[in-house]
């Protein structure tokens, strides 16, 4: 079997690579893809083929992606989670240097000097104390979300010598293995922000963290703390921001969302979406990706899904494999299994799991599946989607 995959952005040839080209037809326009790999191109309006079995960014978010109605269809939604990690963790301690030590304020004087050079020195000299900063090491990074980024930021944090604190009520085990012994945990997130210098988010944005960042939180915070947002944008109140830099109350916010309030406000550097722009971060996620949109496609497999639960079933030498996503609803997968019986299928191995409305299973047969099977497998109230894989 061969797969056609539309491609809505330019995806690093590392990545594409990993999809053979003897089993694969990647191209920007092509009609019924049974896949769509993409990185930032906004779906939301797009008109999603009936052929497509799956949707795969070349990168961590998913905003971009409806992924609500896809679910509703039996399409998973892949991504590429921690690929990026190192990426955004140096850019991260970047910012937390450039607010540490006024360096963004402190250039732009600089480049604004006028005169010759025995000016220039008396000037910088003369204005230097005006950009006098403080060093990190002491000082008590708060780490909102302990994913694969916010473990690398702790840990980088943790080794230049700060406090850090940590506050995820959803972190993995293996994210918590990973985390440094060094790194304290807050009871709260409100106990978070109420004993850290400088706060650090690391969550998706979604209607719970939307404005997680508030002014009542801001309120906690030490004067002239310093706020992090390499995440979304609209994880932080932005006015909020405004508002407790004008009073002092914050000394800096640093930001990749760069906006017209904020990007000439004196207090704030704001860059453009820098997080994962590195070439090998891009190289990462593609390989990433491609590798897990690879696997469901030949085996049925599910890794790194945004809305469907991890399933993987080892392939047995001559068996059968069918895929079923459907409703989580009870004797779902008694009904298919009565008509592959009705049909004489045995079946040879089985593996069922559910995430929150969706459930799916792989099912190993001794026999192929015939397609009047498959169809009446797929009329079964609550399939979304089956097929033979």
């Amino acid at each position: 079997m061969s797969f056609r995959v539309l491609t809505l952005n330019n995806i690093s040839v590392r990545g594409l690579e990993r999809l053979p080209r003897d089993r694969y037809e990647l191209a920007s326009e092509i009609g019924h893809p049974q896949a769509i790999l993409l990185r930032s191109a906004d779906m939301h309006s797009m008109d999603i083929p009936p052929t497509v079995l799956a949707v795969a960014r070349a990168g961590a978010g998913t905003n971009n992606i409806p992924v609500g109605s896809l679910s509703k269809r039996g399409i998973p939604v892949f991504n590429a989670p921690g690929a990026n990690a190192n990426a955004v963790k140096e850019l991260v301690i970047a910012g937390l240097l450039l607010a540490a030590r006024n360096i963004c304020p402190a250039w732009e004087f600089v480049r604004s000097l006028p005169g010759d050079d025995h000016a220039i020195e008396e000037a910088a000299e003369a204005g230097k104390k005006r950009f006098a900063g403080v060093e990190l090491p002491g000082r008590t990074l708060g780490v909102v979300g302990l994913g694969a980024i916010g473990v690398e930021v702790a840990n980088a944090a943790h080794l230049l010598g700060m406090n850090v604190l940590g506050y995820d009520p959803q972190i993995t085990v293996q994210r918590a293995w990973q985390l440094s012994s060094g790194v304290e945990q807050a009871v709260s997130i409100d106990d978070l922000f109420a004993r850290s210098d400088m706060v650090t988010v690391h969550v998706p944005l979604l209607d719970a963290t939307r404005g997680l960042v508030n002014a009542q939180r801001i309120r906690l915070m030490r004067r002239g703390a310093t706020i992090l947002n390499f995440a979304r944008a609209g994880i932080v109140d932005e006015p909020a921001v405004m508002a407790a830099l004008d009073a002092d109350a914050l000394s800096s916010y640093v930001c990749d969302f760069p906006s017209a309030v904020n990007k000439d406000h004196p207090k704030v550097v704001a860059l453009p979406h820098l997080g994962a722009s590195t070439g090998e971060a891009e190289e990462n996620c593609a390989v990433m990706v491609a590798d897990t949109l690879r696997d469901f496609l030949e085996n049925g497999n599910i890794r790194h899904s945004v809305n469907f639960p991890d399933a993987a079933l080892p392939r047995v030498p001559g068996t059968y494999r069918l895929s079923v996503s459907n409703s989580n609803v009870p004797n779902m997968v008694g009904q298919v299994s009565t008509r592959l019986a009705a049909a004489g299928l045995n079946i040879a191995d089985l593996l069922n799991k559910s995430r929150g409305e969706v459930a799916y299973t792989l099912i190993d047969t001794d026999a192929p599946v015939p397609t009047a099977v498959l169809e009446g497998i797929s009329a079964i109230e609550g399939v979304l989607l089956a097929r033979l894989v």
